[in-house]
């Protein structure tokens, strides 16, 4: 058993106390020999560790990156996203947390049992969609008068910025993310049991000049069947793990069978709109490419070679002649 080592002048001091009576030995005595009681409330079960609250909010910074990148393509804008905090709390706290009227998006996550809820606040969704429509990106906040269209739209986006969750959360599950319901009311939903225990991810968003949050709240029955990966030594293993010695070879072989489009230039021509309109079967029109000079074969839109034109079996051919400068993209 190891303690705190008193000084010779606090000992002096404690038995002058002592003895002067202004401390109880009694009392003190009492008081050293009672438990230390820690309140537990079972209405709030902590059951996520430091260390999986931990992994969790790595795999939501992946997640928030993502989101930075896609919606600063699709908005075409200033965007950036960042985990703001991840805590553990009732399903009942945090819908007290949220506000009264906002935008609710519910995804049924499967092969995991349950369902998430992305809650995002109206001045950001309103300020996507805006964008989205070719607006400045003007902030509203009329949750309560959504129209069909509207919603259409931001159930559309969320949808595709969801996909980014699954690749976040890769390396713990192949998740499939299918939207169940869109509200406004956060009363109206009721994912779990009010004293089930949810994680939620605050996701802090700045688009321009307007910044909101958005909320992951994860139930604790979604999260159960990974629990055990959550843990710092599945991702340390996960970390050492090589690849594998073939991947390359694989890769290679996948690019060797992908299919280009190949195209030889015969030659061009220069004639007017009314010509062309009069053009008929057996008319002929005169390029400008000479018969003894080589043809252009290109690999795409890309030039790469030279060849001559011939037959093979009385099908068309080309013979391949040379490389192109210039044309090893």
């Amino acid at each position: 058993m190891t303690g705190d080592v008193l000084s010779q002048s606090e000992i002096d001091a404690l038995l002058s106390a002592l003895s002067e009576g202004e401390m109880d030995a009694e009392l003190l005595k009492k008081e050293t020999e009672e438990k230390k009681v820690k309140v537990y409330d079972f209405k709030r079960a902590l059951r996520f560790s430091k260390d999986q609250i931990r992994s969790l909010t790595r795999i939501h910074e992946n997640f928030a990156r993502l989101l930075t990148t896609f919606f600063s393509a699709q908005l075409r804008t200033y965007v950036q996203i960042s985990v703001s905090s991840t805590d553990q709390l009732s399903y009942e706290e945090f819908i007290r947390s949220i506000p009264k009227m906002t935008i609710l998006n519910v995804f049924e996550v499967s092969p995991l049992s349950g369902s998430i809820l992305i809650e995002v606040n109206p001045n950001i969704a309103y300020c996507m969609m805006d964008r989205m429509l070719g607006g400045r990106g003007s902030s509203l906040n009329k949750v309560d008068r959504l129209t069909e269209i509207e919603m259409k739209i931001m159930s559309n986006m969320f949808e595709r910025a969801v996909e980014y969750l699954r690749e976040a959360w890769a390396s713990i599950a192949d998740l499939e993310l299918e939207l169940k319901e869109f509200e406004v009311n956060p009363q109206f939903l009721q994912l779990v049991s009010p004293n089930e225990t949810v994680v939620v991810i605050s996701l802090s968003v700045v688009i321009g000049e307007t910044t909101g949050m958005i909320n992951i709240c994860i139930p604790h029955v979604v999260l159960e069947p990974v629990i055990p990966k959550l843990s710092v030594h599945y991702w340390m293993q996960a970390q050492k793990e090589e690849r594998k010695p073939n991947e390359a070879k694989i890769l290679e072989k996948k690019i060797q069978d992908a299919v280009v489009p190949v195209t030889v230039e015969l030659g061009r021509s220069e004639i007017t709109i009314n010509d062309f309109l009069m053009l008929d079967v057996g008319d002929v029109i005169e390029l400008d490419q000479n018969i003894h000079d080589p043809l252009v074969v290109k690999v795409g839109d890309i030039p790469k070679f030279t060849a001559q034109p011939g037959k093979i079996h009385r099908k068309l051919a080309v013979q391949i002649l040379d490389h192109l400068k210039g044309g090893e993209r």
